[in-house]
Formats: structure tokens, C-alpha cells, sequence
């Protein structure tokens, strides 16, 4: 299959006649991809995990909810700092030449046949399927009498003391319309009346209609099952199957007792999306706590960016909704079927194995295998590289945290957390080593996107219980993933460390592929020290030895590397540049996202001087592979799948002298600018070994790879049909290595 970007319009008053301004613009696109063409072709990838038959029928409806909640960010980050830009008068182009309002008409181009794909794969393909298999989503007009019965019996029992009706007029304002949250608009008439409307163009007041809002309930789930529990094996509703009801359609078809006397003249559901891009300067903040419940405040009441109606929306509703909420026809989208896919969560909960990805358990990493072992002199005895969710998050991670609380040979404890779960292992355990005496510092990222309140929350949680709470460098976020643990010994104080690509988040942990490594190398934890000191004391340190830390070296130990590769080019080519050489100077790279404009430039130079390239960019790529001249020696996977592919690995051949990174960061100018970031060099053949089969693997990968072209499409890599070993993919693959793995520790 084949995903095609379209040719980006430079301006929409090109002259046939190019000027040198728009010969540059062209020169800079002929480099970079758009990013935000980049990042819709990344969400494309995700729809079409629901459209691949190959994926289970339940994880297919999980997909369509993921695409939209995907969706859901990027229009409150991406669209809504667009709309800011514009609101400020910011004219800053791209590198491809478009202004703020192009990007918003090109996103809006890309978007809306996106949707009716997924409004067509839900209708025609996934309904359908879950009928043939029980389960039934069903309109009001498709219940039966008794289900109606049973959904009108729901209705006056959990939704009818909930509802509140807001009428709007002289005396009630429009209401406060929280962000992606589902309402309907109610178009109302007195009883008796009869008024001709003109639903092309009218004012509601003049016709005499009145308009009220009603709000969802979030707290409900958005399907609502219509299975009798007083009467489990009745005939219409048999015990193996499941019927629903979307929530929105039982309270539209039962307001009449909302609104008493009054003549429903029409329902209108309607869902908004509200700007997340309400940042504000920090630099002159004198409580960082402070600012960042403000800046959470303010978000809530930001601007609407989007509003998502139905098909064809009844005018009248329509135009109230959009004058109230300052928006024009194209923040407007007519959602085909569903408003909110989000909701299918619920349906994707069901306990149905057999359409269902097979059940995975992380499994505990060999080395770690005996429970009772003293975890320190387990990584005294080597470093551990653990691979989630293959490896178990529990029997690593969180055992390693729970050991240093409890050990009481251990004195210091220092943790980066930038996302955690709600309920966190990790907290209780750092707040019984604070109430023990050790030295407890946490630093607390508190602009961690959409987790901001939560972090709040944590960190005050901590501070109350006694742990020494740091929020971080003033103007940059701290996303890296490390801990470190000081532990007095015989011969004085060791440090020991976990370094990892992912969060401290235990529920994402099951669900991201990220990497690890636990250590007491003096070399990585002694700059670990220092990168501690940096974060917590203000620390100047200009360069680390061993760790690459953004936005200390990074970005200076990159380009280092790269060029390094460069000036290997001239050995290689006087050996007679064999293309097939194992020692051919050679880059790969793995990461989420790769945008970085100087990193791009220094690649393209690279592969100009003969270097191969090999990278593994799952979301959205702004490098352009293989075209000649400038990257035809660079290729760009996407693997989607089972997994969110989540670690970073950075591979260079070094002239037969591998060397082995992985760290929380991505080759993007905020990753490298903007935060703190940290890599680490992998010493340990082993591991190094490890870290090569997992690249292997992703390379070779015929199920879930997506091959990037020099037009800016994808296409889908097809499976061998003569090896049936190359249908399983990449999770798979490595689930079976996992398990090879333990098995020969249990022969053992």
C-alpha cells in the first residue's frame, strides 16, 4: 500500500515566472518535508492499522480511537499555536515557504478525507464485523421495544438527575463549553407556535426558536450496554452477545422530560477543541508552581480552535454555536459518522480474547530472574540493558526504586520524572525513603504536556511528605529519564544508575518499546553526578566526558560523530568503496521524530560523501531519503503496530569500533535546544549485541514497515510470501526472542 503526500503549494500567487525568493523556497523544500504534512502521513499510518485486516478486529477499533485522540493533540498543540502565531501577528514561514494561514488550510486539506476514511472504515467494515461476532451498535431507531425499554430505564435512572439543561437568552449567557467535550445543541419552540425556517440563513430570536445546551456527562462511558442484568438469558438479548447504545443518541432521544412543555425542534451534538499553546514566560515567574496552575487555568478557558458537528448540521444550531464560539466555516468539521471515536474504548474493553491481540506478559530480564538477589551487586556484576515491554517494567525499573528506598546502605536517591502514572509505584516508595532518612531529590517536570496537573499534584504530594522537590533549568524542560542512587559500600560510596529512553509511567511501560540501562560504570555515573548538579544547583559544567546531555554537548557530540563518519569516507573509498564493506562508514539511527534542520543538513553531507544511513523514524519525518545527489544514501523506516515504537538507539560504525547510544532524545531542534536531555553509550559487547539485534530486526521488519520516498509517501512493505517468517513483524519477532531468551535461562 501507498501513502501519497501531496506537492505542497508554495504560494497560491506563484507566478510562472519563479523570483529568486521563490526559487529559494523551492531549493529549501526540495530538502525538507513539511512538518505538518509529516505528521498527518504519520496519523495515516495509524488509521490504517484499523483498515489492515490483519490486525484483530477489537485492536482495530482501538486504532480508530487512537487516530483520534492523536488528532485531538495535534489540533490543541499544533493548530492552536498556529492560531496563536496568527492572533500575534507572527509571519514567520516554514522552511518550505508557507505562513500560518497556508499550514491551517493545508491541514485542513489533508484532514477531512482522512475522516471520511475512518467514518467509512467504521460504518462499512468494523460495524459490520462486530455484529457477525455479537457485538451490536446499534442506532435508536435499530433497538427493539425492549431494548428501548431497557435504554429509557438507563436514561431515568443514571443520566435524568445528571443532565442540566442551560437555556440561552437574555437572562442566560452562553455557557462555558469545556475542552473536547461532547454537548448537544437543542433548538427549542413554545408549544402552539408554528414557525417557517429558513435554515440557509436565520437568527433563531427573530423566528421565535430558543436554544439550550446540554452537556454529556464524561463520567459515563460513551457506549451504553442495553444488557438486562435482572433477566441475563432473555431471547433478545442472549448472554454472548453485547448491544449498545452511543450515549449521545439515548439522551437526544429521551430530552422531552428535560424539557417539559416545550417542542424539541431539532438536536444538534457538537464537540470543541480548545487551544493547549497558552505558554507563558517563566523567566520572570518567581513561583514556577504558581504559573503552571495559571497556565492550566488559562487553558481551560483558551480560545476554541476546532468545533466537530455532524453530517450536515441543522443550520439554525450550527449558527449559534459558531458565532458564540467566534469560529469560521473552516474551524468547522462535519464528522461523517461518529463525533468522537474515543469512545470506542469502551467497546475495545470487552472481554473478548479471541479478538484481541495475543495476551503478553513482560517477561523478568535473565539477569534479574532471582528475586531474592541483592539487585546492587546484580549490576555490580555488569550493566543491564532491559528492553519493555518484552522485559517486565516491575521486576526492573520499579524493583530497582523499591530496592534503593529500602536498602539502608543506600543515602541518596535522585529521580527526573517527566510523565508518571496516576498511581505511581514509584511515589509511596519515595516517600518512605524521605520519612527514612535518605536524601531524596525529585525533579518534577511541570510542563510536561497534558500531564501538568497531575505533576502538580505530585510534586506537592512529595514536598508535604518531606522529598526535596527541584522543578528544573528556568526555559527548558526536562525530559530526561534517568535515576540515580548513591549506596555507601566496604571501599566508600557507589553510584549507581538507570538510564532509559521512556518514561517512569508503569501503565505506558506495558505498551512503549523503550530501553534501559542499569549501571555503576564510574564513567556514565560520575556524569551523571554532574548532570544532577546541573538540574538541582544551576550548575555551568560546559561538557560531560561520556554522557551526551542536552543542551550541554548533544548537539556538538552529534555533529562530531556524524563528520567523524565523513572522514571515514576517505578510507573507504581508497579500499574501493565495496558497498557491501562491513567497515563502510555507517549511521542509523532510531527515534520518534526527526525534524532537526542542522542534524538533516550534516546527514545529507554524510551520505554525499558515500555514508550509508539507515533510520527508523516512527512519526514524522522532515529529512527527504534518496534522492540522488543529496540522500540517496539514506533510507527512512516507519514501523507502526502492536506497540508504540518509543526507544531511541543511535548506532555509529566508527571504523570497525561500533559505538552504541540510547537516551531520551529525539534529533529535533526542541530535544536538542530546549530541554534536558541525556544519551548514554552502551559499553558492554553484550549489550551492544542486543541493541544491534533489535536494530536488525526493525530493518528487516515486512508486516509493520513503512519505506519513506523521495516524493514524501509511504509505502507499505509486504511480506515474502515464499518466507512466511517475514509476516510476523517486528513486536512479534521480538516477543519470540524475549521468550528464547528466558527458556534458555530456565535450561540453565
Amino acid at each position: 500500500m501507498t501513502m501519497n503526500q501531496d506537492v505542497t503549494p508554495i504560494s497560491k500567487t506563484e507566478s510562472s515566472v519563479p523570483t529568486k525568493e521563490q526559487e529559494a523556497v523551492r531549493a529549501e523544500r526540495a530538502k525538507f518535508f513539511n512538518r505538518e504534512s509529516s505528521w498527518l502521513e504519520f496519523n495515516k499510518r495509524v488509521l490504517y492499522q484499523a483498515l489492515d485486516p490483519r490486525t484483530p478486529l477489537l485492536e482495530r477499533v482501538g486504532f480508530l480511537a487512537i487516530f483520534t485522540s492523536n488528532l485531538d493533540e495535534y489540533y490543541q498543540k499544533r493548530v492552536g499555536g498556529l492560531k496563536r502565531q496568527i492572533g500575534l501577528g507572527i509571519t514567520t514561514r516554514t522552511p518550505d515557504g508557507l505562513s500560518s494561514e497556508d499550514l491551517l488550510a493545508l491541514i485542513r486539506e489533508r484532514v477531512l478525507p482522512m475522516l471520511k476514511e475512518q467514518a467509512d472504515c467504521y460504518e462499512k467494515i468494523i460495524r459490520p464485523a462486530l455484529a457477525k461476532h455479537g457485538i451490536h451498535m446499534l442506532d435508536w431507531e435499530e433497538l427493539t421495544e425492549r431494548g428501548k425499554a431497557l435504554a429509557e430505564e438507563y436514561f431515568r435512572r443514571n443520566l435524568f438527575p445528571v443532565l442540566t439543561p442551560i437555556a440561552v437568552d437574555p437572562g442566560h449567557p452562553f455557557p462555558f463549553i469545556s475542552n473536547l467535550s461532547t454537548s448537544l445543541g437543542v433548538m427549542l419552540r413554545a408549544p402552539g407556535e408554528s414557525v417557517a425556517v429558513n435554515e440557509d440563513a436565520i437568527d433563531p430570536d427573530e423566528v421565535g426558536l430558543q436554544f439550550a445546551r446540554v452537556k454529556v456527562p464524561a463520567v459515563l462511558p460513551g457506549w451504553i450496554p442495553l444488557k438486562d442484568p435482572d433477566q441475563p438469558q432473555n431471547k433478545e438479548l442472549p448472554d454472548d452477545e453485547y448491544r449498545y447504545i452511543n450515549l449521545n443518541d439515548l439522551i437526544t432521544h429521551n430530552l422531552d422530560d428535560l424539557f417539559y412543555g416545550m417542542e424539541i425542534v431539532e438536536v444538534e451534538p457538537f464537540r470543541i477543541t480548545r487551544n493547549a499553546d497558552v505558554e507563558r514566560d517563566e523567566e520572570d515567574a518567581e513561583d514556577l508552581l504558581e504559573l503552571i496552575s495559571q497556565e492550566l487555568r488559562d487553558r481551560r478557558f483558551a480560545k476554541t480552535v476546532r468545533l466537530e458537528v455532524s453530517d450536515d448540521p441543522y443550520r439554525p444550531i450550527y449558527q449559534v454555536i459558531t458565532q458564540q464560539l467566534g469560529l469560521g466555516k473552516d474551524d468547522v468539521y462535519e464528522m461523517p459518522s461518529l463525533l468522537d471515536y474515543t469512545d470506542l474504548w469502551t467497546i475495545h474493553g470487552l472481554n473478548k480474547p479471541e479478538l484481541k491481540y495475543k495476551p503478553w506478559k513482560p517477561q523478568t530480564p535473565p539477569r534479574l530472574a532471582d528475586e531474592d538477589a541483592d539487585i546492587f551487586s546484580v549490576i555490580k556484576a555488569g550493566d543491564i540493558l532491559v528492553h519493555h515491554p518484552y522485559e517486565s517494567f516491575t521486576s526492573s525499573v520499579e524493583r530497582f526504586i523499591k530496592a534503593a528506598a529500602q536498602d539502608p546502605n543506600v543515602v541518596t536517591i535522585k529521580l527526573t520524572l517527566y510523565r508518571t502514572s496516576k498511581d505511581s509505584p514509584f511515589l509511596p516508595e519515595l516517600i518512605r525513603a524521605a520519612e527514612m532518612g535518605k536524601q531524596v531529590v525529585v525533579l518534577v517536570e511541570l510542563k510536561a504536556r497534558f500531564d501538568e496537573e497531575r505533576n502538580v499534584q505530585i510534586a506537592r504530594q512529595l514536598e508535604q511528605a518531606g522529598v526535596h522537590v527541584v522543578y528544573g533549568v528556568v526555559g527548558l524542560k526536562t525530559h530526561t529519564k534517568t535515576a540515580l542512587v548513591v549506596r555507601h559500600e566496604e571501599d566508600g560510596m557507589r553510584c549507581y544508575a538507570h538510564i532509559g529512553t521512556g518514561n517512569y509511567n508503569s501503565k505506558t511501560a506495558k505498551l512503549y518499546t523503550d530501553l534501559g540501562i542499569f549501571t555503576c560504570d564510574p564513567r556514565l555515573t560520575n556524569d551523571l553526578v554532574e548532570m544532577f548538579h546541573f538540574l538541582t544547583g544551576r550548575s555551568l559544567k560546559k561538557d560531560f566526558k561520556h554522557l551526551l546531555i542536552a543542551p550541554v554537548n548533544m548537539r556538538r557530540r552529534f555533529i562530531e560523530k556524524i563528520e567523524r563518519e565523513i572522514e571515514y569516507c576517505d578510507a573507504w573509498h581508497e579500499r574501493g568503496a565495496d558497498p557491501e564493506d562491513k567497515n563502510r562508514p555507517t549511521i542509523i539511527a532510531k527515534m520518534n521524530s526527526l525534524e532537526d534542520r542542522t542534524i538533516i543538513e550534516k546527514l545529507y553531507e554524510a551520505s554525499q560523501a558515500g555514508v550509508r544511513i539507515k533510520l527508523i523514524v516512527r512519526g514524522f519525518c522532515c529529512l527527504r531519503p534518496g534522492v540522488e545527489g543529496m540522500s540517496e544514501n539514506i533510507t527512512v523506516t516507519s514501523i507502526i503496530g502492536r506497540f508504540l515504537e518509543h526507544s531511541r538507539i543511535y548506532f555509529f560504525q566508527n571504523d570497525g569500533s561500533p559505538e552504541y547510544y540510547i537516551g531520551s532524545a529525539d534529533w529535533m531542534y526542541r530535544n536538542l535546544n530546549n530541554r534536558v536531555e541525556c544519551i548514554a553509550p552502551v559499553y558492554d559487547l553484550n549489550l551492544q549485541k542486543r541493541l544491534k539485534q533489535i536494530i536488525d530486526v526493525c530493518l528487516a521488519d515486512q508486516r509493520s514497515a513503512w519505506d519513506l520516498q523521495p516524493d514524501g509517501s509511504y509505502i507499505h512493505r509486504q511480506p515474502d510470501p515464499d518466507r512466511p517468517e517475514t509476516a510476523i513483524g517486528t513486536m512479534q519477532t521480538l516477543m519470540d526472542v524475549t521468550m528464547q531468551d528466558v527458556n534458555k535461562t530456565l535450561l540453565k
